[in-house]
């Protein structure tokens, strides 16, 4: 009976080893996968007059300045180039605390906004539309209210808003200390399939093509943990500045942006909550809101109606299409 014991918890012993090394195996193997392949996106680091910033080019004509959300870098930003026609060319930036742009040791979203302008003067741009998306919409705002004469149009995708409905973070011990961790990130996304963290709304169905959508979205956010300081920024340092811009105290008042504004967003996004945006886009003096019935966050399905509908604003809206900028 002593032997069958032992023979039993050999083979036990034996199968949690062998797991064990299974999933380190898969993890070293992801996360390198990872990060090759965000070296094979070609993005360049520029010294600016606010610091280095990381950024990557694709295509040629009238410049689009691309700012991405929330766990994202210049990567993210190239994702949503599907969305911009190819006769525009799209500078995708690296914000602060994200990837190869260092957060300041001072930062703040006034300051993100300036790092907009350092960027387009260190590449010789007087004047480039303004794509954002989620969280890149604070720093886009502020940047149109600060520098209104270096953007031609303003698109706020799937925008984060400051408004009556509040949307809770999560504790920030658990981000600033287990999400630090690739292999601790890497197991949650992969093991749990946490879709609602790139804001699937509760409820929608996942057609095969969706899920696999959903899954490429959470896979390019690895390696998380060159962009958690950004994050963090986003999420708990961002917010009062940004609710501070809708007051009617504010520095900086949205109703004196003249700038075309197109706003997009889902009808069941929870993270862009509707009421919110529709309550931002009444501030601008010369927006656009268009909302489609349903995709949340990610806008699933939405892809080439919405294209069409940023395309159509860009081509009214910038006049002058040519490489002089």
């Amino acid at each position: 009976m002593a032997n069958y014991k032992i023979y039993l918890f050999v083979i036990l012993l034996s199968t949690i080893v062998i797991g064990i090394v299974a999933v380190a195996a898969r993890y070293l193997r992801e996360i390198y996968a990872a990060r090759e392949a965000l070296n094979n996106l070609g993005s360049q680091v520029v010294e600016t007059g606010c610091g280095p910033i990381e950024y990557a080019v694709v295509g040629e004509g009238y410049p689009v300045l691309v700012v991405h959300g929330d766990m994202g870098g210049f990567d993210q930003g190239l994702m949503q180039t599907h969305l911009i026609d190819a006769g525009f060319q799209v500078i995708s930036v690296s914000r602060f605390g994200y990837l190869r742009t260092p957060m300041p040791a001072e930062v703040s979203v006034t300051r993100q906004a300036d790092a907009h302008a350092c960027l387009l003067d260190a590449l010789g741009i007087q004047q480039a539309a303004v794509f954002a998306f989620s969280a890149g919409a604070t720093s886009s705002i502020r940047f149109a209210a600060r520098h209104p004469e270096r953007v031609s149009a303003l698109i706020l995708l799937c925008s984060a808003a400051p408004g009556k409905v509040k949307v809770s973070s999560p504790p920030r011990a658990i981000f600033d200390t287990l999400m630090r961790s690739d292999f601790v990130y890497w197991a949650f996304i992969t093991y749990f399939r946490p879709y609602r963290i790139v804001g699937v709304p509760k409820g929608f169905v996942l057609t095969p093509e969706f899920e696999a959508e959903v899954k490429d979205i959470l896979a390019k956010t690895l390696p998380l943990s060159e962009r958690m300081d950004g994050f963090i920024f986003d999420t708990y340092g961002a917010q009062p500045e940004f609710y501070e811009s809708i007051s009617e105290t504010s520095p900086y008042p949205l109703g004196e942006i003249e700038t075309p504004v197109l706003l997009i967003n889902a009808a069941d996004d929870p993270y862009a909550v509707p009421e919110n945006v529709r309550g931002l886009a009444e501030k601008f003096p010369n927006a656009r809101l268009y909302v489609v019935p349903d995709g949340g966050h990610p806008l699933l399905g939405h892809s080439e109606e919405v294209k069409a509908e940023i395309t159509q604003f860009l081509r009214s809206n910038v006049a002058v299409l040519n490489s002089s900028h």
